[in-house]
C-alpha cells in the first residue's frame, strides 16, 4: 500500500469522525513501507520489502471503550470499523482511567524524513551487504548481518478536534563477525534516519578486526574494574533506567525513584554532576516524532540535569491525580558528553577492561536499578595506555544509577537505538564512558 500523505490521511480520519455516533471518538491512521536483507555464513539468506496501512478506531460512552482495527479504507469498510468499535464499547466495562480525547495541540516541525531512504532499492540492499560479505570472505571471517529499512507515516484525529500527521524514515544495520577457528567475534550497529550517513564497509571492518583481535581470549578474575563502555554498551542500561522513570511508579513507591517514607526524589541529585541527559524531538542527529501517540506535543526537555532528577514521566491519567501537567513519554534520549574520542579514552587508562556491548539483560531489583547481564563480542584487558589482550566474556551485575556515579571521563556521542519500553523504542545519543568500579561477578564460556 501506499504511504498516505497528510492531505489523504485527513480526508480518510474526517470521514471516520464522520460516522462515529459514540461520544467520544478517536482514530489512527499508521503505515509503513519497508525492506530488508539478511546474510549468514557470508551468504544472503532472506530479503524482502513489506507494505502495510492500518485503521484504529476507538470509540467512547462515557467511560467505557471499544477499538476495532482495519485495512480497507472505502466508505462502507469505514463505517463498519466505526460501528463494530462502538459495539464493543458497550459491551465494555468502565475504565476507572479513562480520560477525555485531547483537543488540538501546537506541534513543532522534526525533521524524521528523508527522501534518501525512503527511495532504497532492492539493489541497494544487496549491494550493501556484498560491502559486507566480501571483506569478511577476504578476511577469513565469517559475516552475519542485518540490514531493515521503513518509510512510514502516523496520523490521528479526534472529535475534540486533534489533527496530528507525521512521516519518518530510518535504517538499521547490525553485523557479527566471527573468526573461523570460533574464538573471536565483533559486533556493531548503525542506525540514521538518512541512509546518506550508512556505510556497511566502514561498520563491517570494524566489527572483523574486532572478531580477529579478540581470538584467544585469556580469562581473568572477576571483580570490580574501571571499565571503557562502547555506547551500545551503556545505551541498553541507561535505557533501562529511563524506561523506568515513571512518576506514578515513584509515588507508589515500586521504582528508584521512590523515597523511603514517602515521596519522590525529585529535584535530587542521584548521580555524578557531570550526567546530563535530556530529550529533544527537533535534534538533528536523533530526530524523533514531534507527538506522542495519545497526540501529546513532544518538546525539548530536561530528564536528568547536572546529576540531578529534573522530570519524571506523567500520563494524562496520573498527571490529573496529582493536579501537574502530564509529561509525554519521549522519543528520543540525549546525554551530554565531551570531546574524547576511544582511543583518547583508552589511552588515559591504566588498567582497566573495554566493553563492546552488553546481552540478555536482565533486571534484578527494580528499587535500586540492579541488572545482570553478560558482555559480548570483543572486550578487552586495557593496562598502561593500550589494548594488551581479549579476555573472556563476564557476567555483571550492575545498577546504572550507581554506574553513572562512578564516571571518569564522558567521550564523544554516538546514535543507538534502542527497541522496548512505553515508546517502543527510542533513538538514544550516547557517549563513549571510562567508569570506575563496575561489578564483574562470573566469568562465561560464549564468545
Amino acid at each position: 500500500m501506499a504511504i498516505f500523505s497528510k492531505e489523504e490521511s485527513k480526508k480518510i480520519l474526517e470521514k471516520v469522525i464522520a460516522f462515529s455516533k459514540a461520544d467520544a471518538c478517536e482514530v489512527n491512521l499508521n503505515g509503513t513501507n519497508g525492506g530488508n536483507i539478511r546474510y549468514a555464513r557470508n551468504s544472503v539468506s532472506t530479503a524482502g520489502e513489506n507494505s502495510d496501512v492500518t485503521l484504529i478506531v476507538q470509540s467512547n460512552f462515557g467511560k467505557k471503550s471499544g477499538v476495532a482495527t482495519i485495512n480497507e479504507f472505502d466508505d462502507a469498510s469505514l463505517e463498519k470499523v466505526v460501528r463494530r468499535s462502538e459495539e464493543l464499547a458497550k459491551l465494555a466495562p468502565e475504565n476507572p482511567e479513562f480520560m477525555e480525547p485531547l483537543p488540538q495541540q501546537t506541534y513543532g516541525e522534526s525533521k524524521t524524513y528523508f527522501e534518501s531512504t525512503a527511495k532504497i532499492t532492492p539493489e541497494y540492499r544487496a549491494q550493501a551487504a556484498a560491502n559486507s560479505i566480501n571483506p569478511a570472505i577476504a578476511k577469513d571471517v565469517t559475516a552475519a548481518g542485518f540490514l531493515e529499512d521503513n518509510y512510514s507515516f502516523a496520523s490521528m484525529m479526534n472529535t475534540k478536534g486533534l489533527f496530528a500527521y507525521n512521516q519518518s524514515t530510518g535504517v538499521n544495520f547490525t553485523v557479527t563477525m566471527r573468526s573461523n577457528d570460533g574464538t573471536g567475534s565483533g559486533w556493531v550497529t548503525r542506525s540514521f534516519n538518512d541512509v546518506n550517513k550508512l556505510d556497511t564497509a566502514e561498520a563491517s571492518r570494524i566489527a572483523i578486526d574486532k572478531a580477529l583481535q579478540s581470538r584467544q581470549a585469556k580469562a581473568i578474575e572477576p571483580g570490580k574494574y574501571t571499565v571503557i563502555l562502547e555506547p551500545a554498551a551503556s545505551a541498553e542500561l541507561i535505557r533501562n533506567m529511563l524506561f523506568n522513570m515513571n512518576a506514578r511508579q515513584a509515588d507508589e513507591g515500586r521504582s528508584f525513584l521512590a523515597k523511603k517514607g514517602g515521596g519522590t526524589k525529585m529535584g535530587e541529585k542521584i548521580m555524578d554532576e557531570r550526567v546530563t541527559i535530556y530529550t529533544d524531538p527537533f535534534n538533528l542527529d536523533v530526530p524523533a516524532s514531534p507527538w506522542s501517540g495519545d497526540g501529546q506535543a513532544r518538546k525539548k526537555m530536561d530528564i536528568i540535569k547536572n546529576g540531578t532528577v529534573a522530570n519524571m514521566f506523567y500520563d494524562r491519567y496520573w498527571a490529573s491525580n496529582k493536579n501537574v501537567a502530564p509529561v509525554p513519554f519521549p522519543g528520543n534520549a540525549i546525554m551530554e558528553g565531551g570531546n574524547a574520542s576511544l582511543g583518547d579514552l583508552i589511552k588515559d587508562t591504566k588498567k582497566g577492561i573495554l566493553v563492546t556491548r552488553f546481552w540478555y539483560i536482565r533486571a534484578v531489583d527494580p528499587q535500586t536499578q540492579l541488572y545482570t547481564g553478560l558482555t559480548r563480542d570483543a572486550t578487552f584487558f586495557v593496562e598502561n595506555g593500550k589494548v594488551k589482550h581479549p579476555i573472556k566474556n563476564f557476567r555483571f551485575n550492575e545498577s546504572p544509577v550507581i554506574m553513572l556515579n562512578n564516571v571518569e571521563t564522558l567521550g564523544k556521542q554516538v546514535r543507538v537505538d534502542v527497541d522496548g519500553g512505553p515508546g517502543g523504542g527510542a533513538s538514544f545519543l550516547i557517549p563513549y564512558m571510562k567508569l570506575r568500579d563496575f561489578t564483574f561477578t562470573s566469568l562465561s564460556d560464549a564468545v
